[in-house]
């Protein structure tokens, strides 16, 4: 009988469990993967070398397309690479609706993995549920800046504006009737602080819905548990950063260990796993959204407290006040200047990370002294995470690599940058 060889299948590029364009050359025995070759390069943007013929403040809406799901959290490392060269000082009240905003990022972005981790490994109903969620976070998103997802609301030297005393409210319309409608609103009375309030009071509850569904549920643990263990060692080698890291008992958090903005005032845990498996990985991310909800309401709390400017008024790098603008011929000046030709930023170099939902997210500027970068490079969390799967994958069945590539939570946006 003739010997039977391995055999190679494409995963994807078009396949729902590849979470964007990943091509992946399996070469299987059987139905155990003995290789597993991630091919990149088919949705490639060219976002670092487009920032090269962009002033730096064009550049910022291209940070909200890297990683789609983790908008301001990309904003806030170009922003923060920005400020460092140009020493610029951020007000106090800016810095923490930078960070209220970095952490319901983080919601956003571990919700939609874990819906969609749920989804690849057959779990159909945790996908609703964590959408569910969603749509209130991305209600916060539009009320500040008047997106759902792409904000460019962080800004060098702030944020665009400040925190709105009111809500939007839903109409009457021909699918609800009034009533209905009256219940939709009754948490968007206040301002958007009333509103996220209300949102914190009720998310560790809903928490423990996603835990009920899936912790102690006997499919989803033979689908994660043992599944792409990663040891402590191998996971510094590799490169990994954030749950990846988290998950195999390393506690390296930039928001702990290199804090910027007013992480160093917050209260908060660093979870930790012990076997770093998928599993592990899974307790982690939800871990995580519990201590994110403890830093919204500390933010929160202090934000009522503490009226102030919410933007450097150097209005050579932030717009002046559109009423000064139009009252005041200097200011009309600035507004023109800044929005034609931008700022122009010392000449030097700067690297600015940030603990972004899915790692350590960087951004490195290098600056002639032009208004616009000398060269930019990216460093994107998602990118060393898929560079180990060939190693995650081995000896694992076909079904796990879907698992290990939910696990990793990568969105092609930022590693095809």
């Amino acid at each position: 009988m003739a010997e039977i060889k391995n055999y190679t299948l494409n995963f994807g590029p078009q396949h729902p469990a590849a979470h964007g364009v990943l091509r992946l050359v399996l070469e299987l025995d059987g139905e155990v993967v003995q290789r597993a070759d991630p091919h990149i390069g088919l949705l490639h943007r060219a976002t670092e070398k487009l920032a090269e013929s962009k002033t730096y403040i064009q550049s910022l809406p291209y940070m909200d397309r890297l990683d789609y799901v983790s908008m301001m959290a990309n904003e806030q490392a170009y922003c923060l690479a920005i400020e460092k060269l140009l020493q610029v000082d951020v007000p106090l009240r800016a810095q923490y609706i930078r960070v209220l905003f970095a952490e319901i990022t983080r919601l956003l972005n571990h919700l939609l993995w874990l819906g969609a981790h749920g989804f690849d490994c057959g779990a159909m109903n945790i996908l609703i549920y964590c959408f569910r969620e969603r749509e209130a976070l991305f209600d916060m998103y539009e009320a500040v800046s008047g997106a759902r997802m792409h904000a460019a609301y962080f800004r060098p030297g702030g944020v665009y504006r400040d925190l709105p005393d009111s809500m939007p409210q839903y109409q009457v319309s021909k699918i609800r009737n009034a009533k209905a409608i009256a219940q939709l609103n009754e948490n968007r009375q206040g301002s958007l602080l009333d509103f996220i309030d209300d949102f914190c009071k009720n998310f560790p509850g809903q928490v423990d819905e996603y835990e009920t569904l899936l912790t102690d549920n006997r499919i989803w643990k033979q689908r994660t548990v043992g599944i792409g263990v990663v040891t402590p060692e191998r996971a510094l080698n590799l490169g990994f950063s954030g749950a990846m890291l988290r998950g195999s008992g390393i506690a390296w958090d930039l928001r702990k260990k290199q804090p910027y903005d007013v992480y160093s005032l917050m209260d908060f845990d660093i979870p930790v796993g012990k076997t770093g498996d998928c599993y592990d990985r899974y307790l982690v991310r939800v871990a995580e959204m519990r201590q994110s909800n403890r830093i919204i309401q500390q933010c929160s709390a202090w934000l009522r407290a503490n009226p102030g400017p919410v933007i450097t008024d150097n209005h050579k790098i932030a717009a002046p006040a559109r009423e000064a603008m139009k009252s005041n011929m200097e200011e009309l000046i600035h507004h023109f200047k800044l929005f034609t030709e931008g700022f122009h930023v010392p000449e030097g170099e700067a690297y600015a990370a940030v603990e972004h939902p899915k790692g350590e997210f960087g951004i490195y500027i290098v600056s002639d002294g032009a208004n616009k970068p000398y060269r930019l490079k990216i460093r994107a969390p998602g990118f060393a995470h898929l560079a180990g799967m060939d190693e995650l994958t081995r000896g694992h069945m076909i079904a796990d690599a879907v698992a290990i590539i939910g696990t990793m939570d990568i969105v092609f946006g930022e590693i095809d940058r």
